[in-house]
């Protein structure tokens, strides 16, 4: 049977994704596909967490459910977080999705396609409890050279904005040992940058060993002889301890990448989102952050519109990235969740006030991000090569250790050779929104 998977959402949906697809094509003999019209079978990978999420996951599934009428198409199988969250109401309303399964319910995909293909409708999404191990079956869909390697799944907190850990469960971390052989097997395969994932990754190993242990994993993971770079993302600002800022300045494999999202600055939002301490508090970590790794890279998240956010938070808000001047900024306006906290608030704002402020933080991050690009003009960074970019045949492309996979800006190279996987030195001469353009000046030594 030949099957494709469209994987939607984060990139730890895209890990969930990589399983599905590594348990089909070892355990059951399937074929993948990425031609969509040859499939027999579509699984889509859902993204569930805000209403924008919900909408491209429906509209998927509709245009996908098509196929069935002018494709090969016989079943399709939604799952994700859409699933876990309105899997009866999928059922019910897309009569043409023949299978739900959960985010917790990985493991059962080859149960459930032995099911559908004696015309079952079957649901599961019953446990949250599954958690990837070394020896779950896998296979990269990333460029060979990189991967994500998810250390833990589900979280504790309660945001008040955030339906996640209804969605994904309680914290579940895996062992330090067994994530280092997963670790060794993807460096083995050829992996040199390895990406590490969580819903919090500073929140990791609480549950196991009582105590935030990224920098002791981080410590072991270096040790890897043929990794070169090891980057982490999604780091909650209380739980950045000194003792990671230390390991992430002196590791020379750590990129100096600080995913930080902060979501609010004002005492009173963030109290009412359930996030950091204070203000003060969120700051001081950041300058802290700034002042150990002068060179850090941030990417931080912010909401605007959140209930209650009067225009003296918002510009307080404001204020502060204008004043630090972070890397790379994403902005959200507040999307009203049933099932939170923050659903039944008052003083909810205005949609027509949300999107100015969308609007005014976003032109506001553009004009800082330009800035800083221009200044790196006429510096030779390392860069490590994707593979032929996607602008151009006749250029390759890559990233520097400040851009993260996917997300965040890429340097085109306009002159030089290199093979995916190598880390070349490339002359930084244009720029042109988050991108950069130069030649290749230094080839790597093998």
């Amino acid at each position: 049977m030949k099957f494709a998977l469209i994987s939607l959402g984060c990139s730890k949906n895209l890990v969930d994704s990589e399983n599905f697809i590594g348990i089909l094509v070892n355990k059951k003999g399937f074929e993948v596909t990425s031609e969509l019209n040859e499939a027999d079978m579509i699984i889509v990978n859902t993204c569930g967490f805000i209403g924008d999420a919900k909408k491209e996951s429906i509209e998927t599934i509709l245009e996908v459910s098509e196929l069935k009428e002018t494709g090969n198409l016989k079943k399709i199988i939604v799952t994700g977080c859409l699933a876990q969250r309105y899997a009866e109401e999928i059922l019910k309303e897309l009569p043409e999705v023949d299978a739900v399964i959960g985010t917790g319910e990985i493991d059962k995909i080859e149960k459930v396609v032995d099911e559908i293909l004696n015309d079952k409708n079957p649901v599961e999404t019953s446990s949250m409890d599954f958690l990837a191990n070394a020896n779950t079956d896998r296979i990269l869909t990333t460029a060979s050279h990189t991967a994500y390697l998810k250390i833990s799944e589900g979280c504790d907190r309660r945001c008040t904005y955030c339906i996640i850990p209804q969605l994904r469960g309680r914290l579940r971390s895996r062992t330090i040992e067994d994530i280092l052989v997963e670790a060794n097997n993807l460096v083995k395969s050829g992996v040199r940058e390895l990406n590490l994932l969580a819903q919090e990754t500073t929140e990791y190993g609480i549950d196991l060993y009582k105590e935030k242990s990224l920098a002791k994993l981080m410590k072991k993971l270096v040790k890897i002889e043929d990794l070169k770079w090891l980057r982490t993302y999604y780091m909650y600002p209380d739980s950045v301890t000194d003792e990671l800022i230390q390991v992430m300045k002196t590791e020379d494999k750590i990129c100096k990448y600080f995913d930080i999202p902060i979501q609010h600055v004002s005492d009173s939002i963030l109290q009412n989102m359930g996030r950091a301490k204070t203000g003060a508090h969120l700051k001081d970590i950041l300058y802290r952050i700034r002042k150990e790794i002068p060179n850090a890279t941030f990417r931080t998240s912010v909401i605007v519109g959140f209930p209650g956010e009067t225009q003296e938070n918002f510009e307080e808000l404001r204020d502060f990235l204008e004043e630090f001047q972070f890397d790379y900024v994403g902005v959200f306006k507040y999307s009203r969740e049933e099932d939170t906290k923050a659903y039944d608030m008052n003083n909810q704002v205005p949609e027509e006030i949300k999107e100015e402020r969308w609007v005014e933080l976003t032109n506001l991050q553009s004009k800082i991000a330009e800035n800083k690009n221009r200044a790196m003009l006429g510096q030779t960074v390392e860069v490590m090569i994707d593979g032929v970019s996607t602008e151009s045949e006749y250029l390759l492309e890559g990233r520097t250790k400040g851009q993260a996979l996917e997300i965040d800006g890429k340097v085109l190279t306009n002159d030089g050779t290199a093979k995916p996987g190598e880390i070349v030195k490339v002359k930084l001469e244009q720029n042109f929104d988050y991108d950069f353009i130069g030649p290749i000046v230094e080839n790597e030594k093998q």
